[in-house]
């Protein structure tokens, strides 16, 4: 299923963004590869939509197609192997494996989103990552070519791997039997991160990557340091719970959250010499200048 001209903004947790030419929805990797070869042959940009979770997309929209992935739901168990389609939600993800017995997700607890995107940006934190389950990705190049890419192919590290720009379809998992209540431990998990950040607001999660060394301090804390938490543009402001999350606040544009991106960048490289990357993606107008690589 296709439609054209189709509001970006009903498929982003910010729920802003305009329109793209053209959206598509494969409900399998052969419908994908059709997908795929039709931008091709149009010669027409292509870009893969997860959950819209981790996604901020300009108000005048994007050029070409843009390709969901959500429908791509297939969902099994074998043993300690979970394969997952790309489109199988985080939570779905983690709730099957403690129903079989299984631990290794609790990275996932909290996070939104699928498991192609959670896997495309190495999900995780403190209770680890998700690369470090991943067994095998399989998916398409943005040509239609498949491919089969194992753990150290993925090339995952931080906020990052080698699958950005491919399309993902299904992708395996190594857990481990649980030696514990799991159940009780995803509701521990959740509850932190339900009193730690803003969960219940529009958001796109964490606004910035968080600094390496010799900085020693989270992006969230250095932007708090600066005074900016609750700081309000338009209908968007800075999380008074968490400052490296970005609330719409019901009437927010892209505009509103671009500009608190850089008051947040300007605030912090002038007081602490920090410059903050981005860890949201940014789709269409200044996409070059907001991602700082």
């Amino acid at each position: 299923m296709d439609e054209p001209r189709y509001p970006l903004s009903r498929l982003t947790s910010l729920g802003v963004g305009g329109r793209a030419d053209r959206i598509a929805f494969p409900e399998t990797a052969g419908e994908l590869a059709d997908e795929l070869r039709r931008a091709a042959d149009e010669d027409s940009p292509v870009r893969a939509l997860g959950g819209g979770k981790n996604l901020l997309v300009d108000d005048a929209g994007v050029p070409g197609t843009v390709i969901s992935l959500t429908r791509l739901r297939e969902l099994s168990v074998s043993g300690t192997t979970v394969t997952a389609g790309a489109g199988v939600p985080t939570g779905t993800l983690v709730s099957r494996a403690v129903r079989k017995g299984l631990a290794g997700l609790l990275c996932l607890v909290g996070v939104p989103g699928t498991a192609g995107g959670a896997i495309r940006m190495n999900a995780g934190g403190a209770h680890g990552w998700i690369g470090d389950r991943v067994t095998r990705v399989r998916g398409l190049t943005a040509k239609g070519e498949p491919f089969t890419f194992g753990r150290d192919a993925c090339a995952f590290a931080y906020r990052t791997s080698r699958l950005a720009g491919t399309f993902v379809t299904e992708i395996e998992f190594d857990l481990e039997p649980a030696t514990d209540d799991q159940a009780a431990r995803v509701r521990e998990v959740y509850a932190a991160k339900r009193f730690a950040q803003p969960l219940e607001a529009a958001t796109a999660g964490c606004m910035f990557k968080n600094p390496g060394l010799p900085c020693g301090e989270s992006a969230g804390k250095l932007i708090d340091l600066t005074g900016l938490k609750g700081h309000v543009v338009g209908g968007a402001r800075i999380s008074p719970k968490h400052a490296n999350f970005v609330e719409n606040r019901g009437d927010a544009t892209s505009d509103d959250i671009r500009a608190l991106v850089r008051i947040a960048r300007e605030r912090v490289f002038a007081e602490f010499g920090v410059e903050l990357d981005m860890e949201v993606e940014v789709w269409g107008r200044e996409e070059s200048a907001l991602l700082v690589a």
